[in-house]
């Protein structure tokens, strides 16, 4: 073999970034669990003054808060020996429902690793992983990725983009929320938009009792209900709008969930798809961004639609092209890209 010594140097550089980023994310979990970076978002301090607010042990927190600013998460003063965050870093680390908030992205990737023995099967076999199947970390770091964004961008950007529907929740509509998981999404409309009804459907029952409960709390029950259904058999009510947000891609059969979707609008509803980011060709997603997603779908989001039926396998990196094919497959005529971010691209369909 002809090794170039400087290619070779640059793939183990990598690699060192890489290891280094896959071993802190469980220290990212733990910090998070904790509230670690909550109390030391609240000033600088030492291991030992963290280890008193925090009722946790010095020495082990040394060895985090270490870990931490080695990898640019909080910040060490040599001189105090103290650590502390940014503005930056707190709000991305310490917030809960910042726009920026990460902590979410590390518990889905700690419940990937716990999947490691059942992913090795299936790649052997070809058989398929449900949702159900995977560990309750899963489910919440999915929300707490997800959510954010959602935050940010759902009622401000994503609505407004879609034709005349800001008014018609504003007025009042029916709205269904498809595959809602913990309901993040179902409630940041019920709570902008009071006078609309919403409904958010999901097959995962563990999930949809989350919902409920997180329902609520949040004082929205008055307009909000959670119940178990699929994508193909939630209950026909002619809906103004039904969403599907980061779930697609998932299912088996989306062309099967794009014609009930199309039975159970209104003439002049609308269904509104959003997608992670992608292109539709390979090499438009060789980045970052695409990183994390082909990552996930291996994981994830390609064994759950392989799990189902017809097992159509989109992939999280499934792209305009072929999401304008499901949605004219299952017999909606017009479909467009009404918005993006750079984690999600948001379709408009309508019959």
């Amino acid at each position: 073999m002809a090794i170039d010594s400087q290619k070779l140097d640059a793939f183990m550089g990598q690699f060192v970034h890489d290891i280094g980023a896959v071993m802190h994310a469980a220290t990212v979990v733990v910090g998070d669990q904790l509230g670690l970076y909550r109390r030391l978002a609240e000033g600088p301090a030492t291991a030992e003054q963290l280890a008193r607010k925090t009722e946790t042990d010095p020495r082990y927190l040394r060895e985090w808060l270490s870990a931490q600013a080695a990898s640019g998460y909080v910040q060490h003063d040599p001189a105090t020996d103290a650590f502390s965050m940014t503005e930056e870093q707190a709000f991305a680390l310490a917030q809960e429902g910042s726009p920026a908030f990460i902590p979410g992205a590390f518990q889905i990737a700690v419940a990937q690793f716990k999947a490691i023995p059942k992913i090795a099967s299936v790649l052997r076999t070809g058989l398929g992983l449900g949702w159900h199947e995977h560990d309750a970390a899963l489910f919440h770091g999915t929300e707490r990725f997800f959510r954010p964004g959602y935050a940010a961008h759902l009622v401000e950007e994503w609505i407004p983009a879609l034709e005349g529907m800001g008014k018609r929740l504003r007025d009042g509509a029916e709205v269904a929320d498809v595959g809602c998981g913990h309901g993040a999404s179902t409630m940041l409309l019920a709570e902008a938009f009071p006078a609309s009804r919403f409904t958010g459907y999901d097959y995962h029952a563990p999930s949809i009792e989350v919902a409920r409960e997180r329902a609520q709390r949040a004082g929205v029950e008055d307009r909000v209900r959670f119940e178990v259904a699929t994508a193909k058999d939630f209950p026909a009510r002619r809906y103004d709008l039904v969403a599907m947000f980061d779930c697609l891609h998932d299912m088996g059969d989306p062309v099967g969930a794009a014609a009930h979707v199309r039975e159970t609008l209104k003439d002049d509803g609308a269904w509104m798809v959003v997608e992670p980011f992608a292109g539709d060709r390979l090499e438009d997603n060789l980045n970052p961004v695409g990183r994390i997603f082909y990552s996930a779908s291996t994981f994830i989001c390609t064994p759950a639609s392989r799990s189902q039926e017809v097992g159509a396998c989109l992939g999280a990196q499934a792209g305009e092209a072929r999401m304008r094919d499901v949605a004219t497959k299952g017999g909606f005529h017009h479909f467009r890209r009404a918005a993006e971010t750079p984690f999600n691209l948001v379709y408009e369909a309508r019959p």
